[in-house]
């Protein structure tokens, strides 16, 4: 009576399948992704975007139906920028420039604006937009008579001097991606994608730079007098100007709004899809 049964069920679902659409559905996604990164914050207030640097990566997408679905997604970015590429003449003088890797663990919701069917011709392409949330590790660092030194253990605001109050900054931060990308369907498997998201976080010290200059005397002079990495670094203006120096209290970023940075990406995909038997209605 089983073996029976399940032949029957098979002939009805073969009938049904070739008197209706295929009952191929599209579960989910996995794919790569390389592009672009730019950061945005004190030392990049204008927004310019002149200075990219190469992110990578990978996620998972699990649909739910034809229009939303949800990612995770890790990425590995770069980041940089430097006052010398500014015209404001305040930038110039402070000089002030950085680095820093950056590795992102996001989740994020995609919502198609069309329906989208992988290997159906009427429904393969759409843009989307997307939106999630995300955590990411940074260590800025800077280069100084061409040697790599990272910032956060200097202090580079007081933080080690406790300058009022001022403690050091973490290595983690949370962000919110959020943007616009487009995909197609080039086969039955295989999906290319284009998207670019920018991520609000909740750090100033992306790029080491916050507040105001804690004055030299928070730093500690190096071995037989001279001054110490962290006094070199906090203040770079003698690169410009031998004669000038910031003073203590002295603006040096604005802590009033926090650093962000963009990704544009190229991405493909292959479909992981499963197959039910379709209704007769």
């Amino acid at each position: 009576m089983k073996k029976l049964f399940f032949i029957a069920v098979a002939i009805w679902c073969t009938a049904s399948a070739n008197a209706q659409s295929q009952g191929d559905y599209q579960v989910g996604e996995f794919g790569i992704t390389a592009g672009a990164a730019h950061y945005f914050g004190d030392l990049n207030s204008r927004a310019g975007i002149n200075r990219p640097k190469p992110a990578f990566g990978i996620f998972f997408r699990k649909q739910f139906g034809n229009y939303i679905g949800m990612r995770i997604a890790a990425r590995y970015a770069q980041v940089g920028y430097a006052d010398k590429y500014s015209k404001n003449e305040f930038q110039q003088l402070r000089n002030l420039s950085f680095n820093s890797n950056i590795w992102e663990l996001a989740v994020q919701g995609d919502f198609n604006f069309f329906k989208f069917v992988p290997n159906d011709p009427n429904y393969l392409f759409t843009p989307y937009v997307t939106l999630g949330l995300g955590v990411f590790s940074y260590d800025p660092y800077a280069y100084l008579y061409g040697k790599k030194e990272f910032l956060r253990p200097l202090g580079t605001e007081g933080q080690n001097a406790n300058y009022e109050g001022r403690s050091q900054y973490g290595t983690m931060a949370l962000a919110i991606p959020f943007g616009v990308g487009i995909k197609y369907n080039l086969t039955e498997k295989v999906n290319i994608s284009f998207e670019i998201s920018n991520r609000l976080t909740t750090t100033d010290y992306l790029d080491d730079v916050s507040t105001t200059y804690a004055g030299i005397g928070s730093f500690p002079g190096g071995p037989s007098g001279q001054p110490s990495t962290a006094q070199l670094l906090q203040d770079r203006s003698y690169e410009i100007d031998k004669n000038f120096q910031f003073q203590q209290g002295q603006q040096r970023g604005n802590s009033k709004q926090k650093d962000q940075y963009i990704i544009a990406e190229i991405g493909i995909s292959f479909n992981i899809s499963s197959y039910r038997c379709p209704t007769s209605y």
